[in-house]
């Protein structure tokens, strides 16, 4: 029996997300299913995901529809209606986890509660040193001295988000405080993201629909949001970062002013 569906949002980037694949492999939590949420990528690159899927020892399952511009929001619903798992953990197609990764997410479950966790920023040197075995091996969690050399003279950031504990006094001291939800790193029961009709389809640009907008109306439903900095660790690859947009902004507020859940555009119409 799974016990989660990892659900990876993904666009046209392969080389990342044989990375990520790799980060998967090594999971101390076996029983897990991934569910690549594809927002229309090019048709050969679909193809070959389909011919490497075989070479994990997890499960993989695509979920595609055409490209017609950003649509991210629409195939993370079509991946929610195709996950067999009870618990879902939301992750990025370009964000590698921590071996512990899934184990920190299921350990620290609750029903009522979305869990957040962190990622570094890794600059471009570091993520263009990078290959699948290198992953496999487990470098992005034993290079900590070239790692905080990077952070320190390079450009990767946030490096202290990729201290593990593993001791749960630690980690809730650590996690006293209630963070943000981040898009790439959150989870919670299946039942309570149909609470809110998962996610609002009519963000058709990156950013704040897909976290922002989601923990605003998972709260609206009595969840909490709880952090698991420090165990639930991501390595996010780099690439350029992307704007928040004025029509994203303008619907959010326009949802903060009318505080409700339940979204008309999403999982059930």
């Amino acid at each position: 029996m799974i016990k989660a569906s990892v659900i990876a949002a993904f666009y046209n980037r392969l080389d990342y997300l044989k990375f990520v694949l790799a980060g998967l492999e090594r999971q101390t939590e076996k029983k897990f299913e991934l569910i690549i949420a594809d927002d229309g990528s090019q048709k050969e690159i679909s193809n070959e995901i389909k011919k490497i899927s075989n070479y994990y020892s997890f499960q993989i399952k695509q979920v595609w529809h055409e490209d017609k511009g950003f649509r991210k929001n629409k195939i993370l619903n079509s991946a929610i209606r195709n996950s067999r798992a009870d618990y879902l953990i939301f992750i990025d197609a370009d964000c590698v986890p921590h071996r512990a990764f899934i184990e920190a997410h299921l350990n620290f479950s609750k029903p009522n509660t979305s869990l957040t966790g962190r990622r570094v920023n890794l600059s471009q040197k570091i993520t263009s040193q990078l290959t699948e075995g290198k992953v496999r091996d487990g470098i992005l969690e034993n290079s900590s001295l070239k790692l905080l050399l990077d952070s320190v003279f390079g450009k990767t950031n946030y490096l202290e988000k990729g201290i593990y504990f593993k001791n749960r006094f630690l980690l809730n001291f650590f996690n006293r405080k209630t963070r943000g939800l981040l898009g790439c790193n959150f989870s919670l029961f299946k039942e309570d993201i149909f609470k809110v009709n998962g996610f609002d389809e009519r963000y058709g640009l990156p950013s704040i629909g897909e976290d922002s907008d989601i923990q605003f109306r998972l709260e609206l439903a009595g969840l909490k949001i709880k952090s698991v900095n420090h165990s639930a660790i991501q390595y996010h690859l780099y690439h350029e970062p992307q704007t928040r947009s004025a029509e994203n902004l303008k619907l959010f507020e326009q949802l903060k002013k009318n505080k409700i859940c339940y979204t008309p555009d999403g999982l059930n119409k």
